[in-house]
């Protein structure tokens, strides 16, 4: 844990690990630095910096690459290891300027690379710039999880939703992968999914409680949650790839959908996927209007009505073999 006043210095001076085998060279970039404004953490060892970057979690790392025992390559892929999914600059300092010892560099995961001597109005402007990249992307992370943690906070105060939208998101993710969607293709699309029903925060629990039919306003009432759960997330960069499917997972393969009455291929591959799985996890789950369907019965109901024009009738196929094939799907695991 950060101790309160550590946490009040990083708000306003930035805090910069420094790392250099030779105790000279670290001194003498930390006093440059501590001239510019920065917190500043130096030390001659690998490991220590580790430690370092698990109990301070430092803004960026400067680190020499001619070191002995882990040298800066390394070290640099351990620092970004630990950062996880969250951005964390480092900057390389080296003697060595051959373009291999660049490419080396990168690949380690290192965000720029100065040869020695290095210019320090170059540095110091990059510097400021990575921080100043770190710093957006703190805030967008935030601004993200805390609408992530929303969606499932909604879904907790319905029993008959609870754990819907995590379920549809894995599920999503596993389609995308069988269907041979790439990686990163799979993630966006668990990501939308998790969020495919953000727009309902605004519903009424009487209207998504209901057990009789729907009034007509109530129905419009439903019919916009798309279109508000894009508004939701729209204004963060970071969520821009999953808006199509969080706006036209209800639209119909028969072009009978909502909220833009999209049609076949039209209808983004992304929101034709939480489509499939969104219904599948709907007919097998109770709802107030009725009782839960096995999975069988489910895999059966949706193989006779996939031409019905709800779904794209391929994604169908393909969701019912990998259901077919995957035992702890099926068994309802």
């Amino acid at each position: 844990m950060l101790s309160p006043q550590l946490i009040e210095e990083k708000v306003h001076n930035p805090l910069i690990l420094i790392v250099d085998d030779i105790e000279a060279h670290a001194e003498l970039m930390e006093a440059f630095l501590v001239r510019e404004g920065y917190n500043v953490r130096a030390t001659t060892n690998a490991q220590e910096a580790i430690r370092f970057t698990k109990n301070l979690s430092p803004d960026l790392a400067i680190l020499d690459v001619m070191m002995p025992g882990m040298n800066g390559y390394d070290l640099c892929k351990n620092l970004k290891s630990l950062s996880g999914r969250k951005f964390f600059p480092i900057i390389l300092l080296t003697g060595l300027d051959q373009l291999e010892n660049k490419i080396t560099g990168i690949e380690a995961g290192a965000d720029d690379f100065f040869s020695k001597p290095f210019n320090s109005i170059e540095l110091t402007t990059k510097i400021r710039s990575l921080i100043k990249l770190k710093r957006l992307q703190d805030e967008l992370d935030h601004s993200e999880d805390i609408i992530l943690t929303l969606a499932v906070a909604i879904e907790a105060k319905d029993p008959y939703t609870k754990g819907h939208s995590e379920r549809v998101s894995n599920l999503s993710k596993k389609l995308a992968i069988f269907i041979g969607l790439s990686q990163a293709e799979s993630i966006t699309i668990k990501k939308a999914a998790t969020l495919h029903d953000i727009g309902k925060i605004g519903l009424k629990e009487d209207i998504l409680h209901k057990r009789g039919p729907l009034q007509i306003n109530e129905l419009e009432l439903i019919r916009r949650h798309p279109i508000i759960g894009e508004d939701i997330c729209k204004p963060l960069h970071s969520l821009k790839q999953i808006l199509p499917g969080i706006r036209y997972h209800h639209e119909r393969w028969d072009g009978r959908g909502y909220p833009d009455r999209l049609k076949g291929e039209d209808i983004p591959i992304i929101a034709r996927i939480i489509s499939v799985i969104d219904s599948f996890d709907v007919i097998v789950s109770e709802r107030p209007y009725r009782r839960s369907y096995s999975i069988n019965a489910a895999i059966n109901l949706m193989n006779t009505e996939k031409s019905s024009g709800q779904w794209d009738p391929w994604l169908v196929e393909k969701f019912i073999t990998m259901i077919e094939n995957d035992p702890l799907i099926h068994k309802g695991e």
